[in-house]
């Protein structure tokens, strides 16, 4: 009798991890939901219910390397695809500190618009060619579709690891 309690105890406690992570996986594709960090969170919480073990501790580390490398992803691809369309250091400040607030006014997509909207305008500024400044836009919003894949692709591996420590 006990050892079906503890296995369907598992079970539950693996069903719900998963679902979790799932979430934050499309959690994604929400730019206002931090899908790795909630990725990461659910193993954790996995390792904390079901202890972690050896294999547990050396998939947990990779694990979070991949949601600390995830997280940053996002500003340098972005930052750094506007910067070779030719934006300046000054555009790109600006675009982040206005893509925070706008995601802080206008969850889901406020981040995005205020990111891009204060470039084209710092840009256009700074130029007086909207043509160049609308070039630098579309670096931005290239890298942002690139950091997208890569952190999807992040998160699959993040599952992926944990699957292994899980049920291995």
């Amino acid at each position: 009798m006990l050892d079906w309690w503890n296995a369907s105890k598992d079970a539950v406690i693996e069903i719900l991890t998963l679902s979790v992570m799932l979430f934050g996986l499309f959690g994604l594709i929400i730019p206002v939901l931090p899908g790795l960090v909630i990725i990461w969170v659910a193993a954790l919480g996995f390792g904390i219910a079901a202890g972690f073990g050896t294999l547990g501790w050396i998939m947990f580390a990779l694990i979070t390397l991949l949601m600390i490398g995830g997280s940053f992803i996002d500003n340098v691809l972005m930052g750094t695809q506007a910067r070779q369309s030719g934006a300046s250091w000054i555009s790109i400040a600006a675009a982040l500190v206005f893509g925070i607030i706008g995601n802080l006014l206008l969850p889901v997509i406020g981040g995005l618009l205020a990111a891009l909207l204060a470039l084209f305008g710092a840009e256009w500024i700074r130029r007086k060619d909207w043509r160049e400044a609308l070039k630098a836009v579309r670096g931005m919003a290239w890298g942002c579709g690139w950091a997208f894949v890569i952190r999807f692709i992040m998160g699959v591996v993040m599952i992926g690891l944990w699957m292994i420590w899980a049920w291995v």
